[in-house]
């Protein structure tokens, strides 16, 4: 069994997509999910270290026991808990991953984009 991480928005509408197109990203069978209103806006500023902190425990576990390959952190269009512009919000996106690699160097992170359309386009 192979897994990877979403830390993706709470909003349902961003989940089947991301997860799918992980599936395929990183060759795996399952995404562990973590999830909060605007985690890209959570990681990208860091301003609420308990949230910061409950993101890492779970991400923790991903990466620890089920061996994650991958990690993206997920931001959308039309987010309740990031309602900052598409602009503002990747750029919580390369903070968060800037953030993460702090953390996890041994495991690739990218950062995804959910669009209007809800297509998966990930950062380069």
């Amino acid at each position: 069994m192979r897994f990877c991480t979403a830390i993706n928005c709470i909003d349902g509408r961003a989940q089947l997509p991301v997860i799918n197109y992980l599936q395929i990203r990183f060759d795996v069978e399952f995404v562990d999910t973590i999830t909060e209103p605007g985690p890209n806006l959570i990681l990208g500023e860091q301003t609420n270290g308990v949230l910061v902190q409950s993101i890492l425990d779970r991400l923790k576990i991903s990466v620890e026991k089920h061996h994650s390959v991958g990690i993206a952190i997920v931001g959308h269009q039309d987010c309740a808990g990031n309602p900052a512009s598409e602009e503002k919000q990747l750029q919580h996106i390369k903070n968060a991953m800037s953030f993460l690699g702090q953390h996890y160097d041994n495991v690739e992170i990218i950062g995804l984009w959910v669009d209007d359309a809800w297509n998966v386009n990930e950062l380069m």
